[in-house]
């Protein structure tokens, strides 16, 4: 059983036994209504569902079987219903719970296939169903949802099954199918025990080789991640040790941080399509989560993971300092964070099954290493200014302490004592506070534990900790301020979290020796003498409202802004002994007595209310007396009105005058003490019987007051009372009733998943209201309730008030004391009977008529009534908002009060996190509410009874008139409690939803009328029933459509959003609805609805255009719903088809759009398809012409159909030049938002066009929409020949046309052609369709290049998921694009070809090309590199793009081929292919042009030093500008292959043009070093791999022995990246190498050189080599300080040149800023040292001020502390070289 349900009250206890029987019925009923033969039963299960979720929100204990069972059934249910998006959203919600919750004990055999067939059926297709995308965003949830649960039952031989199925996706890394291979791979893969097998070295090489083949691409990084961490968490056997440094490159590369003052972001990333990422999301940018996890099981002893991963965190901490924040704050928080949260769930699963793998499993070294890294980080973190890092930091500080409390707890310690130094920074005590609240019971437990106090050795002193706490409670004392709010409730958290740790707080008990005063008591003084004076001078944030919720519903910030307030004070006077909870209560009670703070009700209200729960005899005598007598007697001389019911003073006769003669102070005092009175009595209980007379009193007396505020607080005292007497709750929460075994000072914790021997210590005392307490009750009902309501009916019935003031205050007194007696709540005993239910029933409907007729403007009245109504028709909802407010509130995981379940202080680990015993029981008491509110919900479930009470008709009918008030109020209150009515009782709904749709019709009702019913039929359980109820369905769709006389824009607005959120959640139509469509039988409503709304939706009718499109779209969605159902007729699809086709030249433009979507869904794929080889097609000719076909081409053989068409869609194409992003639907210029979700289709995003990524700029942004192309692509596939030939004239004319939009409809109706595959296509290419491509190629026309280039790239684009299938034209297009141009041509022409080029090419599916178009490769290979020097800078591009593209794709297909193909397979192709002479022209080319280049730049200086330029110079130069061009090329084709992400094949050729990119950074060309540089900056982020590296660092040591200084220093800049990126990959030796060459630059001749190498060798020395950095330091040291006593012995200058000097002084500067934040022992002498140079000459004195400078500004921070390393003379020096003192004390 578990915990809550043992501490629920005993009564409720009981009935909690009999949950495993009900459980089974259910099941045994879902069975029965389950029938596999008939797919509609489904929708009678459903209503069972929200009965199975009950019983696991309850945490009932259930059987297994019934469980397994049920989970057998709910997937075969959800199997069976396809199409049933809704259906399955429930049972796949469901079952996810079911499975997580008996994950462990469940045995069952799940197949991966069904499920992938659905996630493809209803995601991926072409064509899905008409179903809303908020639905299919849900569907797409609970579906992978349980996919991920159901992967650990998948059975053996799944995960290679699913690894061959995805593979295919993965053969062409840049084909948008790859993208979803790898999303699929993660979603699916399992690696539970039975699939571990498969897993194999293999495997993982496999694995790593596809992550690399897409660089620098955040999803693919993140499904990539994902997918190893798994594997490497749960296949402990693999041995990762040869992985670990490639692995781990990769961590370090995939935190986008900036590197050396580089960019902290990708400079451009892979394009991933967008519905790709909204399906497969990946939330964070970076991983974080799983790179943490796969480096916690990583470790393990002996394993080299831990020095990689204490490197790892060196580069990555400085990030993490609060001075170094920016976007990657977030993904280091989060890692740090899931490091944290894997050790602990590594070391829990180790403690729990102790004998398993024990080889790997973590001892006390690898647990302190692991520790002792993390600390940096937290270090770090701890005070940044990123609100969550510093939480993040406190957390997991409390964490690690219980792991190894001898290195966490002393770095708190100092942290603390640091922080009350500091006088500045005073964000820092808060966080200081936090991390001692946080840390609060591992510092009591290592120190007063008596097991282990030997562990901590002898020079930690035990009574450090003691004091440490000692002073952060004195110092919390100061931190209580009401200009504060954050350092206050950080305070509060602090008091709270250390005593929940004490077992008693008591004088004379000596455990508690850290108190630093004299006493306990004293401190408990000096606690409240705070708190009185934090509570006068708070004040309230809002303005007191006046109305129904009066003060005490709004605090200040201790009530608002967490609970920390509250709890203290429970937590503190709960644990207080018996003489110093007395002393408390006196100081307490003199200041309630003696104060009265109207701003701080709430407040003083709570603290009565926790001395009542800790003592209610002493605390009742003691506060609520006094305050009861005073507030009778102060009621006593106010005046009255005599409407309070019994119990009260004679009425006097009102006169008007005594009416006022109340003074306001009077008022809020009385209203003050009330308010308080009644927070204060909450857990008063039976303490509360021996006031009963002087309660009932101030209640009468309150009612009877004039004043309203005074009535509203004698209400919330009447139900507090109420709620005292016969509400269940916790009596001793906060008292501890189990001393820790090891410290008996301490509590003890326990754990929900307690073992048996914990049991008895959780067991509570729970208010169970006694006999005299439900008399107490029942007597204040009759009270309050039933005279009330005789009032109530003599009001209404017989007019007794001649003046209409008076009747509105007895109205409102009167419903008021019948609304607060309704409030108390269902989670308690009974009292009252169901009679005076049904008597106020009658009674209040009665009233509701009254006051609609006659105060229908009185707002104040009618919420009343809503209220009382709410409460009688929606029992236990008060409970279930109590509930759910609660539970936002508490933060009850915060790690103040959880102890992980692997504790290594005292050795006791337990199976749960353990909490406080106050804590549990508090979750246990909301448990209790929360099943009081579902008590009563699902009664009419169990008894089969549907039919509403009938008083509960009654009550509807006034909610339906109150939803449609003027009031916004009253609409918004009335319609809130009319929805759960509706909710609770379907049946209700159907006469709602006619009566409501009968507004929008009517032409006469008010603007306010409109707005309530829209509100109403917005709402999910309105939408869900139209898609069952036939009747509602058809009045709802021809309200709508029919209500377009609504003159008012807020009525319009109301309607279309109704509209859109309809749209939004469509859910399909049952057989049912489709059946009454259908069926001309009874020839009433439903029958002629199809060909209402058809009349509606053409242009004749004189509708407003909006309306015309609603028409449109609703017409769509019954066309496409019955497309599932096959017994409905195709006359309607047919004439919907041919409706849409019209509407393509409609005058409307939504319209057009519309019927766009419309025909992309309706027209299928269809028999002139031309057939595979081998059948015949001859039979299918035949009967080809189905009868879509006849419709269609009627239509589209009128005269001039296609032009008008052409001529209308060209409007729709808006040049708007800022449009950057693609394939959007009619750019965004002229359609509202609502116009879109209209008008497009979910479908529009999952099967987008393009396939590949776009990357080439130079194409353009065009205004090419895939949707248009199509349309005609399918027209053509539908009606064969005809459409070629009716289509042939209108696109001569348009693709001559001037106009661009009008080219745009040309190049998408060509496109759609040529990709349609249709019989006769061939040869109408031969006759008109090629000529017109080839003038299209030899137009003049420049802007529409782009749109031409998208039309060829569509009509190349491979057929079938993974575009492997070739279009039969493709052949054909390109020989005509590659068909040489006449000599004429100009360079327009040239570069729209090569754009063409460019836009068919990427296209081709390289890994399966055909020979054919592996030779035009060959072919154009060599026509480009003979032409790379061309003229024109945009030929130039377009040259390297294709460049790019070509090589990549012949790479790409060259290792394809060696993996698949055996040796006697290739062809002549593939060896010309493997010689691959290209490469080799181009490197001999390259190294020729560059030193030609440089000699030119070098010559040019020269030259203009001497006039008479000779002719051969002049012949070189024009040598060298050809160089210029050829180089610009080149670094296009680099570039390029960098920004489509395909560089991961041509790494060895980018290699070797390492060089140029370097050298030619700064050069005479303006435009070469642009390029230069920009290829730079891409190939900075690119990481190469261990076989190229050798070549890289040899280009990196030539290049740094440059005789130009320029090329030297930016080849410390790329050194810089280099060494950060490739840190783990590179040996040892090539790191030796690299050092060396970088120290040889520090005495370099240039000054630049020398100041560049000493930063990047301070940034070597930060990046985790250590014995490199020390060696480098010592040797420096040793030179700097020779240098220096060589110059104090002769005082005359040296023999040594200035850069020598220069670079040793250079030397130290590095190492002093290596370590920008610590102080190791080596830095004092260094730094001094280093100011001993600042009389130097002028380079080197401005270096030393510098740099002092910078390290004074780092070590500004902790100055105070780090100066104590420095002896005197040293802190002298250091002084005298800075120019500001102000830091040196």
């Amino acid at each position: 059983m578990h915990l809550y349900n043992e501490l629920l009250p005993p009564p409720v206890a009981e009935e909690t036994k009999k949950e495993k029987e009900s459980f089974a019925r259910v099941v045994r009923c879902v069975k029965e209504l389950h029938r596999p033969d008939d797919p509609e039963s489904v929708y009678a299960t459903m209503k069972w569902i929200s009965v199975i979720e009950l019983f696991v929100r309850a945490k009932s204990e259930l059987s297994v079987e019934d469980v397994s069972e049920l989970v057998e059934i709910g997937l075969q249910i959800f199997h069976s219903s396809q199409n049933k998006l809704y259906a399955q959203v429930r049972w796949g919600n469901a079952l996810v719970r079911l499975i997580n919750m008996y994950r462990k004990k469940l045995s069952l055999k799940v197949q991966w296939r069904p499920l992938y067939d659905t996630l493809i059926h209803t995601h991926f297709s072409r064509s899905p169903g008409p179903e809303g995308w908020r639905l299919r965003q849900r569907h797409f949830e609970a579906v992978t949802s349980l996919i991920r649960s159901c992967r650990r039952f998948f059975p053996q031989g799944a995960a290679s099954e699913i690894w061959s199925e995805f593979m295919s996706l993965l053969e062409n890394p840049w084909h948008n199918s790859s993208f979803e291979g790898s999303g699929f791979v993660r979603l699916f893969l399992p690696t539970n025990p039975e699939n571990q097998d498969f897993f194999s070295e293999k495997w993982i090489k496999n694995c790593l080789e596809l992550w690399d083949s897409i660089p620098n691409c955040q999803f693919w990084n993140s499904q990539w991640t994902a997918v190893l961490a798994r594997v490497i968490k749960n296949c402990s056997f693999i041995d990762w040790e040869s992985y670990l440094p490639m692995l781990f490159s990769r961590f370090l590369n995939m935190f986008e941080v900036p590197v050396a003052n580089g960019s902290g972001s990708y400079p451009f990333s892979v394009d991933v399509p967008r519905n790709t990422r909204f399906l497969f999301s990946n939330r964070t940018t970076t991983p974080s989560k799983y790179i943490a996890q796969s480096i916690v099981y990583f470790l393990k002893p002996g394993s080299s993971a831990h020095e990689q991963f204490k490197k790892l965190v060196n580069l990555l901490e400085q990030y993490y300092h609060p001075s170094n924040g920016g976007r990657w704050t977030y993904s280091l928080e989060r890692f740090l964070f899931h490091l944290v949260i894997a050790f602990q769930k590594r070391l829990q699963r180790e403690q729990q099954d102790p004998d398993s793998l024990s080889a790997v499993r973590l001892g006390k070294p690898e647990r302190i290493a692991f520790v002792d890294v993390i600390l940096k980080l937290i270090d770090r973190g701890q005070y940044s200014k990123n609100e969550h890092l510093s939480e993040t930091v406190a957390a997991a500080t409390s964490m690690l302490s219980y792991v190894e409390p001898s290195l966490v707890l002393p770095f708190v310690a100092s942290r603390f004592h640091l922080a009350l130094e500091t006088t500045t920074a005073t964000h820092q005590l808060k966080t200081a506070m936090m991390s001692v609240a946080f840390a609060g019971r591992p510092i009591l437990q290592s120190s007063m534990s008596t097991a282990k106090a030997q562990d901590l050795g002898g020079d930690v002193d035990d009574r450090m900790f003691l004091d440490l706490i000692g002073i952060s409670l004195s110092n919390a004392l100061l931190g209580m301020d009401a200009n504060d709010p954050p350092k206050t409730l950080a305070t509060m958290q602090l008091i709270g979290s250390i005593f929940s740790n004490m077992s008693v707080l008591d004088d004379s008990s000596d455990d508690l020796s850290f108190m630093t005063m004299a006493s306990f008591s004293e401190w408990l003084d000096e606690f409240l003498c705070r708190l009185i004076a934090l509570l006068q001078h708070l004040e309230p944030q809002s303005v007191l409202n006046e109305g129904l919720s009066s003060a005490a519903t709004s605090g200040t910030f201790l009530v608002e802004d967490g609970p920390y307030y509250y709890c203290m004070l429970e937590i503190l006077l709960g644990r207080l002994s018996g003489s110093l909870y007395n002393q408390a209560l006196k100081k307490i009670s003199k200041f309630v007595q003696t104060n009265i703070l109207p701003g701080a009700i709430a407040e003083v209200g709570l603290l009565c209310c926790a001395c009542v729960h800790s003592n209610p005899e002493e605390a009742i005598a003691q506060i609520v007396k006094p305050m009861l007598l005073a507030v009778i007697s102060s009621l006593k001389e106010i005046p009255v009105t005599g409407y309070g019911g019994k119990g009260s003073v004679e009425t006097p006769v009102s006169n008007k005058q005594d009416k006022h003669t109340l003074s306001p102070a009077l008022e809020t005092s009385i209203d003050y003490q009330l308010q308080v009175l009644s927070v204060a009595i909450t857990y008063g209980g039976s303490a509360l019987l021996q006031y009963k007379g002087h309660l009932i009193e101030a209640i009468s007396s309150a009612f009877n007051s004039s004043a309203w505020k005074v009535n509203g607080a004698g209400a919330h005292l009447l139900r507090s009372l109420h709620g005292s007497l016969i509400l269940y709750y916790p009596i001793d929460q906060y008292k501890c009733l189990s001393r820790h075994p090891a410290a008996p000072a301490l509590e003890e914790w326990i754990s929900t998943k307690a073992s048996s021997k914990d049991e008895q210590a959780a067991h509570s005392r729970w208010h169970v209201p006694t006999k005299e307490e439900t008399q107490f009750a029942n007597e204040l009902l009759d009270l309050h309730l039933q005279s009330a309501l005789d009032d109530l009916l003599s009001i209404c019935q017989s007019n007794i008030h001649s003046d209409a003031g008076d009747e509105k205050t007895h109205l409102k007194v009167t419903l008021l004391r019948i609304d607060s007696t309704l409030q108390a709540g269902a989670s308690g005993s009974c009292v009252g009977s169901a009679e005076i239910r049904e008597k106020t029933a009658e009674t209040i409907h009665a009233a509701c008529k009254y006051l609609l007729e006659k105060k229908s403007d009185d707002s104040i009245l009618l919420i009343l009534i809503i209220r009382i109504i709410d409460a009688l028709g929606n029992y236990g909802s008060l409970e279930y908002d109590e509930w759910s407010n609660h539970r936002q509130a508490w933060k009850l995981e915060s790690a103040a009060i959880v102890e992980p379940p692997a504790n290594f202080i005292t050795e006791f680990h337990s199976k749960g996190k353990r909490r406080p015993r106050w804590a549990l029981i508090d979750k246990a008491y909301m448990h209790n509410t929360w099943r009081a509110s579902q008590s009563s919900y699902h009664l009419f479930r169990t008894d089969g009874n549907f039919s509403p009470p009938e008083s509960l008709t009654l009550l509807v009918d006034d909610l339906l008139t109150l939803c449609l008030h003027n009031y916004e109020a009253v609409r918004l209150f009335a319609g809130k409690s009319l929805l759960k009515v509706l909710k609770r009782w379907p049946p209700l709904l159907s006469k709602c939803v006619l009566s409501l749709t009968e507004n929008l019709r009517n032409p006469d009702v008010q603007e306010n009328v409109v707005l309530g019913s829209c509100a109403i039929l917005s709402s999910q359980s309105v939408l869900k029933h139209l898609t069952t109820d036939p009747k509602s369905f058809s009045s709802f769709l021809l309200g709508i459509l029919s209500s377009s006389h609504h003159e008012s824009m807020k009525a319009q607005k109301a309607i279309i959003e109704l509209f859109v959120k309809y749209n939004i959640h469509f859910a399909g139509l049952s057989k049912n609805i489709l059946r009454s469509l259908d069926s001309h039988v009874e020839g009433s409503t439903s029958g002629d609805l199809v060909s209402q709304i058809g009349s509606m939706s053409f242009d004749s009718s004189s509708l407003h255009w909006r309306y015309n499109l609603m028409a449109n779209r609703v017409l769509l969605l019954l066309a496409m719903s019955s497309r599932i159902d096959p017994s409905f007729s195709f006359k309607i699809l047919d004439e919907t088809a041919g409706h849409f086709l019209k509407n393509l030249k409609s005058q409307l433009p939504q319209t057009r759009i519309l019927a766009i979507s419309a025909l992309n869904t309706l027209l299928k794929e269809s028999p002139h398809k031309m057939q595979g080889r081998d059948q015949s097609s001859v039979s299918s000719q035949e009967n080809a012409n189905s009868s879509l076909d006849l419709a269609l081409s009627q239509i589209f053989q009128e005269e001039g159909f296609f032009r008008e068409t052409f001529e209308s869609l060209s409007h729709i194409h808006i040049t708007d030049t800022d449009s950057s992003s693609r394939g959007n639907h009619g750019s965004s210029s002229f359609q509202s938002m609502a116009d879109k979700s209209i008008t497009r289709f979910y479908f529009e995003f999952s099967a987008s066009w393009p396939k590949t990524p776009s990357w080439i700029s130079l194409l353009g942004s065009d205004i090419f929409y895939p949707s248009f192309a199509r349309i005609f692509k399918r027209l053509a596939q539908e009606c064969g020949v005809p459409v070629l030939l009716a289509l042939k004239s209108p696109l001569e004319e348009f693709c001559n046309a001037k106009e661009r939009p009008k080219q745009c409809v040309a190049a998408e109706a060509l496109a759609g052609v040529l990709h349609s595959d249709v019989n006769g296509l061939l040869s109408e290419w031969d006759s008109w369709i090629m000529v017109q491509l080839q003038t299209v190629i030899l137009g003049q026309s420049v802007e529409s290049i782009p749109e031409w280039a998208a039309c060829i790239r569509y009509a190349v684009t491979g057929k079938g998921k993974q575009g492997t299938k070739i279009p039969v034209m493709r052949q054909q297009i390109l020989d005509c694009i590659v068909a040489p141009l006449p000599p004429t041509a100009t360079t327009t022409v040239v570069a729209k070809r090569y754009a063409f080029l460019s836009a068919a090419l990427i296209e081709l599916s390289p890994p399966k090309m055909p020979v054919s178009e592996v030779k035009l490769h060959i072919v154009l290979l060599d026509e480009l590199i003979c032409n790379m020097s061309h003229s024109s800078a945009q030929i130039r591009e377009a040259i390297g793009v294709i460049l790019s593209v070509l090589c990549s794709n012949i790479r790409l297909r060259m290792s394809y081929q060696q993996e698949y193909t055996p040796e006697e397979g290739r062809t002549d192709v593939d060896s010309r292919l493997v010689d691959e002479n290209w490469f080799k022209l181009i490197s001999a080319r390259a190294s020729e042009a560059v030193t030609n280049i440089q000699q030119a730049s070098m010559s040019d200086n020269s030259l203009e030093t001497s006039a008479d330029v000779d002719m051969e110079s002049a012949q070189s130069n024009g040598d060298s500008l050809d160089d210029v061009k050829w180089m610009e090329t080149l670094f296009h084709f680099i570039i390029s292959s960098f920004k489509s992400g395909r560089s991961s094949y041509l790494l060895d050729v980018i290699a070797g043009f390492l060089y140029p990119v370097i050298s030619l950074q700064e050069t005479s060309h303006k435009d070469l070093s642009t390029l230069a540089k920009a290829a730079f900056e891409l190939l900075k982020w690119r990481v190469f791999p261990e076989s190229q590296l050798q070549k890289v660092i040899g280009v990196i040591h030539s290049s740094a022995d440059d005789s130009n200084w320029r090329i030297r220093s930016s080849t410390l800049t790329y050194l810089r990246t280099f060494m950060y990126r490739h840190t783990f990959i590179l040996t040892h030796e090539e790191k030796q190498k690299i050092w060396k060459t970088v120290e040889k630059l520090l005495v370099d001749s240039q000054v630049e050189v020398r100041e560049h190498a000493a930063a990047v060798l301070a940034g070597l020395m930060k990046g985790g080599d250590e014995d490199f950095a020390a060696d480098f330091r010592d040797r420096s040291y040793a030179e700097a300080n020779s240098i220096q006593k060589k110059r104090n012995r002769r005082k005359s200058s040296s023999t040594r040149s200035v850069a020598e000097v220069h670079g040793a002084v250079l030397g130290l500067v590095a190492s002093v800023l290596s370590v920008p934040y610590d102080m190791p022992s080596w830095l004092p002498d260094q730094v001094t040292l280093l100011a001993r140079f600042a009389s130097e000459p002028t380079p080197i004195k401005s270096t030393v001020t510098k740099a002092v400078a910078e390290f004074r500004r780092t070590h500004a921070d902790t100055w105070n502390i780090q100066k104590d390393s420095f002896t005197e003379e040293q802190l002298e020096i250091l002084a005298d070289t800075s120019s500001s003192s102000s830091y040196f004390a």
